[in-house]
């Protein structure tokens, strides 16, 4: 497929990366000189330098045989008159846009072909939104990713030294959890994969993602780790798009929130706007602000500014005051494998959250949902099966019987509404 991508930043990059990967002829416009052609040097694509919404530039790009374009410059405005351009000149096929401003997402209408020609829409600060509220929900988790709908969903744990995964069989793990039908989808170990089997016997420290239907994750999680975590008390430093959604979407619930942000007029915006969140003008890597409001007796802090090195230190000073649960938005791939060995427990990054739902469209025919695990170690796709015994290679036929290439697992089955464990008995 050819595809333009419109902006080289945090989001361009990693998905033109990935894209060029995957054998796609890949175009990429910045403005950005010097940013442009590392990624050109690095990467098998075509670089442009120029605006993302002039038509000399687009038309430079390929625009008129292209197949898609991915409009993701870090300007709104940018990248919904670039889908016009797109439209309107090249008559390009698919048009997928970032947008930001919660000012332009709550009004659906204007994407149309009659005003803004957006076939897609992906907001990365609404994907890390509902991420970190995933982990609320499920407090004892690294990740929380939802399939079908929300009917089905994966989790990812750790097998910490006193639990019960560690010096076990994988097929020992079903009369730990009597009445809740689960499978192990996937396992890393010392940041390698491991198929795994019913021999597999988890070790400490290994990265486990358990798939089930969403009503029965509580009870894997509970059967895994003890008692039911619950978050009663929860910090945000930031008062960003990121932290007053998160705020938000947690005044509905019985979560008592606390926010952060270092400027006076922000943070006054923000407590007008919230309801019943305490908002609070100060540093959040201040440790006599911390220790003044008790956020040591909090069980999760969450740190969402824009800035990696002040969401790693308040994050680390969150944990040692003792803070239960630290998560912390890291934009910097580097940086998100070191900062788990300092005890922050999840490292979310935006880009990595994002790129799943932008493969999700690109890949399109029979692909659903995309999402990248472990930071980009593995993906988890939903597909759709199409056809009869005749013309499939899966329908009909039991798990047992299909070829499926190494590494690859199917951990669940939705059918008519129903969520079925993929056993190896069950039939497609």
């Amino acid at each position: 497929m050819k595809i333009a991508i419109l902006g080289a930043g945090q989001v361009g990059a990693p998905v033109a990366e990935q894209l060029a990967l995957e054998g796609h002829d890949v175009t990429v416009v910045d403005q950005d000189a010097e940013r442009i052609n590392q990624l050109g040097e690095r990467l098998d694509i075509q670089t442009v330098v120029g605006h993302a919404a002039y038509p000399a530039v687009l038309e430079q790009a390929g625009l008129g045989a292209a197949d898609m374009v991915l409009a993701v410059t870090a300007a709104d405005e940018v990248n919904m008159v670039a889908c016009q351009m797109a439209e309107t000149l090249f008559h390009t096929p698919t048009k997928l846009a970032r947008l930001r401003a919660p000012e332009y997402l709550s009004h659906p209408e204007l994407f149309n072909r009659d005003a803004f020609p957006v076939d897609y829409i992906i907001s990365p600060e609404q994907v890390v939104t509902d991420s970190i509220h995933r982990l609320v929900e499920h407090p004892g988790a690294l990740q929380v990713v939802d399939f079908a709908g929300g009917r089905v969903r994966l989790v990812g744990v750790r097998a910490e030294p006193d639990g019960p995964l560690v010096g076990h069989q994988l097929q020992e793990l079903r009369h730990q959890m009597p009445g809740v039908d689960t499978r192990v989808a996937a396992i890393y170990r010392r940041g390698q994969a491991i198929i795994p089997e019913g021999p597999t016997v988890i070790e400490e420290g290994d990265e486990v993602f358990f798939i089930a239907a969403r009503e029965h994750i509580q009870g894997v999680l509970t059967s895994l780790r003890g008692a039911e975590e619950v978050v009663r008390g929860l910090v945000i430093v930031g008062g960003g798009k990121i932290g007053s959604s998160l705020a938000e979407s947690l005044e509905r619930t019985p979560v008592q929130v606390k926010l952060i942000d270092h400027n006076p007029a922000h943070a006054a915006q923000v407590a007008a706007d919230l309801k019943h969140t305490l908002v609070l003008q100060g540093d959040g890597a201040d440790e006599t602000l911390l220790r003044e409001e008790n956020i040591g007796a909090m069980d999760m802090f969450v740190a969402v500014t824009n800035d990696d090195e002040a969401n790693i230190l308040s994050s680390m000073l969150a944990k040692q005051i003792g803070v239960q649960r630290v998560v912390t938005l890291i934009n910097r791939g580097a940086y998100v494998d070191l900062v788990q060995q300092t005890g922050i427990d999840v490292a979310v990054s935006p880009h990595q959250a994002t790129i799943g739902r932008i493969l999700a469209h690109v890949r399109r025919g029979d692909v659903a949902m995309v999402h990248s695990l472990r930071r980009g170690a593995a993906e988890a796709i939903e597909l759709l099966a199409h056809g009869d015994a005749s013309t499939s290679k899966v329908i009909g036929k039991r798990l047992d019987e299909i070829q499926l290439p190494r590494g690859v697992t199917i951990g669940a089955i939705v059918r008519g509404g129903q969520v079925l464990v993929a056993h190896r008995h069950v039939v497609i």
